[in-house]
């Protein structure tokens, strides 16, 4: 994922903890803001409390993997950050992406065939 897909600086992160707002389950908690920028960002918050430096950064490696994949089904208007909780360096990546999309659903961020697909309509 390209640098300017990601929120990097406190003081974004600090506006969007304040101004947005959380979704959870049981595996990742989400904060959404609108911007006014011509794609969505991203911030990643793996506590320590996760696993060493590996297993940290094996989670955001997987996390931001699943996002370029959903990248077209992603609203381009928003900056959001993920904090995964306790238990995700338990899971397959099959059952990481399931509950990461289902919480990206959850706060309206993603949304199934919003993507680069064409429907196709039968007369």
């Amino acid at each position: 994922m390209k640098k300017n897909f990601r929120v990097k600086r406190e003081k974004d992160f600090k506006a969007i903890f304040k101004e947005g707002i959380s979704f959870a389950n049981r595996k990742f908690v989400i904060y959404r803001l609108e911007n006014k920028q011509k794609h969505f960002r991203v911030g990643l918050s793996v506590s320590k409390r996760l696993g060493n430096a590996v297993t940290r950064n094996q989670i955001k490696r997987r996390i931001r993997h699943i996002l370029q994949n959903a990248k077209g089904e992603i609203s381009e208007d928003v900056d959001f950050v993920v904090i995964a909780r306790n238990g995700v360096e338990a899971l397959g990546y099959a059952e990481m992406e399931k509950n990461l999309l289902h919480v990206l659903k959850l706060s309206k961020i993603y949304q199934e065939g919003n993507g680069s697909e064409k429907e196709t309509t039968v007369d």
